[in-house]
């Protein structure tokens, strides 16, 4: 079906413009992240086969590179090489710590969640394997972004600040050749874009939401707030950003895992039987809790696939913008610490998050929840003769007995997150059974005794951040959904102030400096605005500019592989970090006598 505004038939009324936007979404949705090829009964997307495809690719042609080198990745991101005399505007860590801001954050917390949910828990471990493949990816980016980042200014330590540029954009324009500048722009636009969407006005609006359904507090408080914190943030430029989130993302990261880590102490005896079921379930699926049938391999793959890959973020090209900013004049050397991020977004904080949903029974256990008929997670659903569950149309009507839901026509139940809802309650307390009818194209219930209900009460599997909140408070009691809480809140900050700084250097290529200082007044405004308004178009649209930046940024990855090879043998050959070491050194001990080191040679 075309996606573009089409001739009405008669008496057939006209679409208003949001109408228009949303079928032109939709659809190219569809053809980025649902249309592919089919196997086994599934659809794997072509966007997933080609980032997986050029992930195994780069693993082949590096010769393991994310084995062999993430140690030397680590000992680099500890600043042991650090030259502060290199040209960058900021250090190893904080590059790092930068672009795990901007992936450390909701995936972490509601995606594993969403592809155990769905998929079971062997999608963790098809997460892993994606995450593996990633570091591939990531390491050639990273690389390629520092070889061909643009510097603007003399090697003068003092005037490194903000004279760095680089990203794809660089990478296809300068490694390609100037013949393919247009697609160099067009993925500035595409990731400029979606840093105002998915990097920062969904991002507010989450945390908005978050504490108006939990404190309720008002909107325009939180879009204010949180908007005037971005903004001292951004207008610092690189330096501060680093600054900031070399402590914000170790801080938000230990706060998470150290209410992780004590779940899994106290579930000692289960962490070995989770992580058997999590590998055997992998290869022998016997369906998530809302899966599509037993055994359904495909299913458990794509769910892990696809949530590994918003994860980390590898081949989305946003990363490499961070890292192109660290002080180094060996682009290798930042490629290997890009090594690093994979690993700690989804190897270390995903796996902690999987773990302690399985290990607590988190993950398929019913919670009281409010069952919202319109414009909550309810669904209508078809029990599989196969086990699990398919979406169905709702029926006309669907029958309550003294609390019983019955099944409509067809056998179709209503649901909560693609779950069948068993038994349906007016109070919260669950002390007065309903009876009545529920009225799906209405989106409500009605009583026998005539009573309307928008909403009602019932036992149901949770979903995204809520079951994870499920699962850190069944292991720490009621403290444990704060953790929770407080970790979404810090993550969806830094992750718009990373997200400010991708879009800050789109708009530099584009348009120059000049168009720095207006970006980052819409890019707040727009913080402000996301808190305060429904975005509802706006997570399909941030989805579509993500699957639109992933494909120029894949096609100049394959095409530069040649150069990401000769680059790291003439590295690994050379050894320069040997030679840093002792510049390193000298550094600490004038940082530490309180003075800055002279510029070498």
């Amino acid at each position: 079906m075309p996606a573009w505004p089409r001739v009405r038939g008669p008496g057939e009324e006209a679409e208003n413009p949001m109408q228009i936007l949303e079928r032109v979404v939709n659809e190219l949705s569809y053809y980025l992240w649902s249309f592919g090829i089919p196997v086994g009964g599934e659809t794997v997307p072509l966007v997933v086969v080609a980032l997986l495809g050029t992930g195994l690719f780069m693993t082949l042609r590096l010769g393991l590179i994310q084995v062999r080198r993430l140690g030397h990745g680590f000992a680099v991101t500890s600043g042991k090489y650090d030259d502060p005399n290199e040209p960058g505007d900021v250090s190893h860590f904080q590059a790092l710590t930068t672009a795990l801001s901007a992936t450390v954050g909701i995936g972490n917390i509601a995606g594993v969640a969403l592809a155990i949910h769905y998929g079971g828990p062997g999608a963790l471990c098809c997460m892993w394997v994606t995450a593996a493949l990633g570091m591939a990816v990531k390491y050639s980016e990273v690389t390629l972004a520092q070889r061909y980042r643009d510097v603007t200014t003399d090697h003068d330590p003092r005037k490194w600040e903000g004279s760095v540029s680089g990203g794809p954009m660089y990478y296809i324009e300068r490694g390609l050749g100037p013949s393919y500048k247009p697609l160099g722009a067009f993925f500035a636009v595409a990731l400029g874009l979606t840093a105002f969407l998915t990097g920062n006005g969904i991002q507010a609006n989450t945390v908005a939401d978050t504490l108006r359904t939990t404190f309720g507090v008002p909107p325009w408080i939180t879009g204010l707030v949180a908007a005037s914190v971005v903004a001292s943030v951004i207008i610092g430029g690189i330096t501060r950003i680093g600054r900031v989130t070399g402590i914000l993302a170790p801080l938000m990261a230990a706060i998470y895992l150290a209410g992780a880590l004590v779940i899994l102490a106290l579930n000692a005896g289960e962490v070995l039987p989770s992580l058997a079921l999590i590998v055997k379930e992998a290869f022998q699926p016997t369906a998530g809790v809302a899966g599509t049938g037993a055994g359904v391999f495909m299913t458990t793959m794509l769910w892990g696939v696809k949530r590994g890959l918003f994860s980390n973020e590898a081949g989305q090209g946003s990363a490499p913008i961070a890292h192109a900013a660290a002080k180094t004049d060996e682009p290798v050397s930042e490629g290997v610490v890009a090594l690093v991020e994979p690993f700690i977004d989804t190897l270390v904080i995903c796996t902690m998050t999987g773990l302690v949903i399985v290990s607590t029974g988190a993950w398929k256990e019913r919670v009281p929840t409010e069952i919202v008929f319109q414009g909550g997670d309810s669904s209508y659903v078809e029990v599989l003769e196969g086990g699990g569950y398919a979406a169905a149309e709702a029926p006309a009507e669907i029958r309550v007995e003294s609390g019983d839901v019955q099944s409509g026509a067809g056998g179709v139940s209503l649901a909560w997150h693609e779950v069948p809802v068993e038994r349906l309650f007016t109070n919260r307390s669950q002390s007065e059974p309903f009876t009545g009818v529920i009225l799906p194209a209405e989106g409500r219930a009605r009583g026998d005794d005539g009573t309307d209900h928008a909403a009602l009460f019932g036992n149901a599997v949770e979903n995204g951040a809520p079951l994870t909140m499920v699962a850190f408070r069944k292991g720490l009691g009621p403290i444990g959904p704060y953790i929770v809480l407080l970790s979404v809140l810090l993550f969806a900050v830094s992750t718009a102030i990373a997200w400010s700084y991708y879009g800050d250097r789109c708009a530099n290529y584009l348009f120059g400096p000049r168009a720095i200082l207006p970006y980052k007044a819409a890019f707040v405004t727009a913080h402000f605005l996301g808190a305060v308004v429904s975005l509802s178009v706006a997570w399909t649209l941030g989805d579509v500019f993500l699957g639109i930046v992933i494909l120029p940024n894949l096609l100049a990855l394959l095409l530069l592989s040649g150069n990401v090879k000769e680059m790291t043998a003439s590295y690994v050959a050379r050894q320069p970090w040997l030679g840093n070491a002792e510049v390193a050194r000298r550094a600490r001990e004038a940082r530490k006598a309180g003075h800055r080191p002279p510029p070498v040679g």
